[in-house]
């Protein structure tokens, strides 16, 4: 493609240097240029990209995107005012536009978004339409699946990721949205056949810093549905249970129309007479003048929800309700979600990724709602995070655990022992143990387990790895579970 016709796409200040060149490939990690590419100059939280300009021009980069004016004889210049901006448009140009040819499904919230997508992707899936995924756990490109960097990639990723989803005979996506991209432009020119609001809940203040912050940057998401270029009838799912839904509400278009889920009488899809069991949920749902039975492989009061937000965007993708319910019942496992490590004892024990107060709170009374004789937690924090949800956790474990071993998580370049004296203030009684090692934390917690017990395993799901100051560690929960299990001898 042209660098001329790109440029179309953004609104650049200046420019010096031909426009007749062939871009062949777009980068902002100057290690990933090569011949004809151009690179854009991102300043991150880490590190300013214009400071590897020239070695993005030793790589073969032609065309520099930058805010700042360059002065570079080998490569054309372009002066923009925002890099993540012009990134987004340009990628979006690039690919051609991938989303038009897609039924979009973008997801966010604090909790929920993973298993909801899952759904999402389940339910269009068994209906014959192929579907993408993007998400905390995995990319998932046809029969391909590619492990997840993080929830939402950067713009350019976004874009590739959707083109190759459309190359590979994908009809639609389910996205995962997480907040900070929708603060740094990562989903900037996407449009959405349907957008979905699971909650809100503390996290993530320490990039936004408050609550207020954290939900406008999720009303974006929203806000833009009335802006919509090419899908003129967007739908919005939000969960009215939830009370930053309720408020969400206050702040949609009349534009579009808007579809309520949850438990109470007044949503638009309705669960109640909620029956938990060991390895599944039923409930009666009220929709579209209806009443339907719904049973789902997943247990917990707030795998309703995800479920309901799951049937809910289905139907406003136009798979029929019924054909929709009875895919839910042959749902699979989100990896990492309440999963079950296989003990073979008299306990059982479960790995989950809640790592903010309320999902650790919402997965400890669903675990209580199997009546087990107690309910051991091991749990711990991540470093250079939200340090005020710390004692919060602690509070929530000591609600709803009958003892708590709180240990390190992803601690990166903080002390894990500082991390792990921050969550212990949140305790009142002395029902816990401090052990650092996340491995002997867990062996512990299934020496300790008796008959009846469930032992979680919270914080980190479906990670294969730990993150310290100076390395990355591979670390996987249920696999250090199934080895303590192993070495664990049964004595009951």
């Amino acid at each position: 493609m042209l660098l001329k016709h790109l440029l179309a796409a953004i609104q650049p200040g200046s420019i010096v240097g031909p426009v007749d060149r062939a871009v062949e490939n777009i980068a902002y990690d100057s290690r990933r240029v090569g011949k004809n590419s151009l690179f854009v100059a991102l300043r991150g939280e880490k590190s300013d990209g214009h400071q590897f300009i020239e070695q993005a021009i030793e790589r073969g980069a032609s065309v520099i995107v930058a805010e700042r004016t360059i002065q570079q004889p080998r490569a054309t210049c372009v002066q923009v005012n925002d890099s993540r901006i012009a990134l987004a448009d340009l990628a979006r140009a690039f690919y051609e536009h991938p989303m038009r040819r897609l039924k979009m499904a973008g997801v966010t919230g604090t909790n929920g978004k993973t298993t909801t997508t899952f759904l999402i992707k389940h339910i269009c899936e068994k209906a014959g339409i192929r579907c993408g995924l993007i998400g905390t756990v995995r990319y998932e490109i046809g029969e391909r699946v590619l492990p997840a960097l993080r929830t939402t990639p950067e713009s350019l990723e976004v874009q590739q990721l959707l083109a190759q989803m459309v190359n590979a005979g994908c009809k639609a996506a389910a996205m995962e949205v997480s907040s900070h991209a929708l603060t740094q432009e990562r989903t900037r020119g996407l449009e959405w056949d349907v957008a979905v609001f699971t909650n809100l809940t503390q996290d993530h203040l320490d990039f936004h810093g408050t609550m207020e912050r954290y939900f406008e940057s999720k009303l974006k998401l929203f806000s833009d549905l009335s802006k919509q270029q090419v899908k003129k009838n967007p739908v919005a799912v939000v969960n009215i249970d939830d009370r930053h839904g309720e408020r969400l509400l206050d702040h949609l278009e009349k534009s579009f129309p808007v579809v309520t889920y949850g438990l109470g009488a007044r949503a638009d899809f309705r669960a109640s007479n909620y029956r938990p069991e060991f390895g599944a949920t039923s409930y009666q749902l009220d929709a579209r003048g209806k009443s339907y039975l719904v049973r789902v492989p997943l247990i917990g009061r707030f795998n309703v929800a995800n479920s309901l937000a799951a049937l809910a965007a289905a139907s406003s993708l136009g798979i029929g309700l019924r054909e929709a319910i009875l895919s839910l019942a042959k749902s699979p496992q989100v990896p990492g979600r309440l999963e079950a490590v296989p003990a073979k004892r008299q306990f059982q024990v479960f790995v989950d990724y809640a790592h903010t107060p309320d999902a650790l709170l919402n997965v400890l009374k669903t675990l209580r709602e199997l009546s087990p004789r107690r309910v051991i937690v091991v749990f711990g924090c991540g470093g250079d995070r939200d340090r005020q949800k710390r004692p919060l956790m602690a509070a929530a474990a000591e609600q709803n655990a009958d003892f708590s071993i709180i240990t390190s998580d992803n601690p990166r370049k903080e002390d894990p022992d500082a991390i792990i004296a921050e969550v212990a203030m949140g305790f009142r009684s002395t029902r816990y143990e401090k052990i650092t090692d996340r491995a002997q934390a867990i062996a512990r917690a299934i020496t300790l387990a008796q008959p009846r017990d469930i032992v979680l395993i919270a914080g980190k799901g479906h990670e294969t790895y730990q993150e310290f100051a100076d390395n990355t560690v591979p670390f996987d929960d249920i696999q250090v579970a199934r080895r303590a299990l192993e070495d664990n001898p049964i004595e009951f």
